[in-house]
């Protein structure tokens, strides 16, 4: 189901005119589900999949996750050198499945949480 609602997720943005520039990226303090480019601004996506509950799905993108996130960003724009004048964000897109994909709906919070505001980052 995780990798079906990015999937889904990477269209949706395609569809706001975001371009994607990876999908899974790993490192060893962690992963990102999504980062895509917006403009001028580097956008790392983290991307939860449930059958119900908004409020749940987005709660579930603890502190803890959210420091893993950052982690991996910063290794990312460390091999990355292209993108160390851009703007980033953090974005959450929940994606919740209906009964059929064409029932499902997507939530879009950009700008979820901010790395300044993470203790111990």
């Amino acid at each position: 189901m995780g990798r079906s609602g990015e999937n889904s997720a990477a269209s949706y943005l395609i569809s706001q005119n975001f371009k994607i520039l990876q999908q899974n990226y790993h490192s060893a303090s962690g992963e990102i589900d999504l980062i895509a480019l917006e403009n001028d601004t580097l956008v790392f996506v983290e991307v939860k999949t449930r059958h119900t509950d908004l409020e749940r799905a987005l709660g579930s993108v603890s502190l803890s996750k959210q420091r893993k996130i950052v982690k991996a960003a910063l290794h990312y724009l460390s091999r990355h050198q292209q993108y160390a004048d851009h703007f980033t964000r953090f974005d959450v897109i929940v994606v919740l499945r209906g009964k059929s994909s064409e029932n499902s709906k997507i939530h879009h919070l950009r700008d979820a949480f901010t790395p300044g505001m993470i203790p111990g980052i």
